[in-house]
Formats: structure tokens, sequence, C-alpha cells
């Protein structure tokens, strides 16, 4: 009899249980992808959570090898700060300015994250050790610090109109920067046109050749990319990148030099809207990274 009521019991649920199935499994299939099992762009945005905007371009060219949503607009966040160096070393260029000029650096300039300026309140920095600061360490008193020498935020989006970039808009100071809403486009790019400015202003001719050195320099030296588009970069590979990030937001822009030389490739890759930690968010630009270095084979 036992028995007899094991078997009616178990069939009982096995019946229950099968209408259920292809539920089960239409809400498997529904689920978004893991980020390093991604296949593709679409798949990694779905995995995201977020709005996901990647180019990649080769350089000497404008059309976009791997793109996706690459003309939409998205928050710049500290990205911006590499558009910036660029604007002070071209006035630098024009003998307008001063790469040694020293500025005081004050308890009243402080905000969140200073690693470079925090050590320096009370005393003064260099022009050229403040862009270093913005650039390798994305301090943000440090950008806010340099705006004013090229006439602020709407004096970097007029440096930029005369360089051929239409697009970008930069409008606010550190940290207000950072705030994005639907629709605003203040202090927004595409990823098109950070691509374009990375050919722009390292390999184009819109700096001197020093100042696109100093500035490739300082991609290279960037110490808060590790886990982003440089994780997910292949061995041999040379990276100089420029991070920026907020609530929900994680971006990074590149330039990825092939081993063995070769022309370099452009990588833009911005992240918004995203419910992921940050770590998450990391793990979302690697692995577009390793998407792009794929699509750079022949």
């Amino acid at each position: 009899m036992s028995s007899r009521r094991s078997f009616l019991k178990l069939a009982g649920i096995a019946a229950l249980s099968a209408p259920a199935a292809p539920l089960l499994a239409q809400a498997a299939a529904a689920r978004p992808p893991s980020i390093a099992a991604a296949p593709d762009l679409a798949a990694l945005k779905a995995a995201s959570g977020g709005r996901l905007g990647v180019a990649l371009l080769r350089a000497g060219g404008d059309a976009v090898r791997l793109g996706h949503r690459s003309g939409e607009r998205f928050p710049m966040a500290s990205t911006f700060k590499y558009l910036l160096a660029a604007a002070v070393l071209a006035r630098a260029d024009a003998g307008a300015l001063s790469l040694d000029r020293r500025l005081p650096v004050r308890e009243a300039d402080m905000l969140a994250h200073a690693p470079a300026t925090g050590r320096h309140v009370g005393r003064d920095l260099s022009v050229r050790d403040l862009c270093r600061g913005t650039m390798v360490w994305s301090d943000n008193p440090a950008a806010n610090l340099l705006l004013p020498l090229i006439g602020g935020p709407a004096g970097l989006t007029a440096f930029l109109r005369e360089r051929g970039d239409a697009v970008t808009h930069c409008a606010r100071y550190e940290p207000e920067a950072n705030r994005f809403a639907p629709g605003d486009t203040r202090d927004t790019s595409t990823p098109a046109a950070m691509a374009g400015n990375l050919q722009r202003f390292v390999l184009g001719d819109a700096l001197s050749p020093a100042s696109r050195a100093q500035l490739a320099d300082w991609l290279i030296d960037n110490r808060t990319g590790d886990r982003r588009i440089r994780a997910g970069v292949a061995e041999g590979w040379r990276v100089g990148d420029k991070t920026g990030g907020a609530d929900g937001v994680s971006n990074d822009i590149a330039l990825l030099w092939p081993p063995g030389g070769g022309a370099p490739w452009l990588l833009a890759c911005y992240l918004q809207g995203s419910p992921l930690d940050a770590e998450a968010r990391d793990d979302v630009l690697r692995r577009a990274a390793e998407l792009a270095i794929a699509a750079t084979q022949p």
C-alpha cells in the first residue's frame, strides 16, 4: 500500500509539473545571458540591464567596425577630462598658456575623489601636474581648476566645435557634470564622437606632435581602468584609456595599439542606467573590449 501511495504521489507531482515545464523553459530562455558569455553587444546590453553604447573605429577611418547605439547620447562622466586635457595642450601649443604655470590648491577646491590635489591643499600645482592628475587619477578638483583656463565648460565645447566635433556638449563643473536626465544634452556625447576625438587629438593634427605624445602618455599611464577595457584586451596589445563613472554609469574610451605594429584602433564604451554594482559594470566593459578585439581580426 505504501508503495502504491508513493507511486500515486510521484505521479501527481509529475502531472502538476508537466504544464509548468514549458513555462519554466520560456522563463529560462527569457533570462539574459551572463556577462562573460554574451556572444554579441546586443546580448551584452541585455545582460547589463542598462543602455550600452559602443563604437570601434580603425585609425584613419570613419566607418564603425563594431557598434551598438554608437550614435546615441550618453553621459560622459569623467571621460570629458580627456577633452579638457586636449584643450589645455592646444592652448599651450598656441602660446596662450604655460604648462609650468602654478595654480593654488585651496581647501575650498576640494571635492570627493581628490587623489592628486588632496595632497597639495594649501600649496600649488603646475598646470602639467593638474592635467596628469585629472587624466591618470581622474582627480575632480584638478578638472575644476583647469576648466577656467580654457573658458570653462562653454569654452571646452567651443574648442571641440572648432576642431570638428559637432556633438559633444560640455556644460558644467564637477560634480554637477555627472548628473544626467534623459533628453538633457548637457555633458553628453556619443560613442562614435568620442572615438573620433581619440583619433583627432592623439593621432590627428589638431595638436602639436609633442602635445599628442604627452596626451598619449597620460592615457597609457591611466590608473583607473585596469578592470575595464584593459582587462578585455589580448596580451601584446598596448592600451591608453580614460574612464568615467557615476551612479549606474561606467564608461571607458581607449586607444588600442595592436601587437607587432599596424594602425591603432579607437574604442569607446558607455554604459548608463544599469542596476548592476560597479564591479559587474566593469565586467560589461571588459566583455565589450573582448568583442571589440575579436572584431579587429580579418
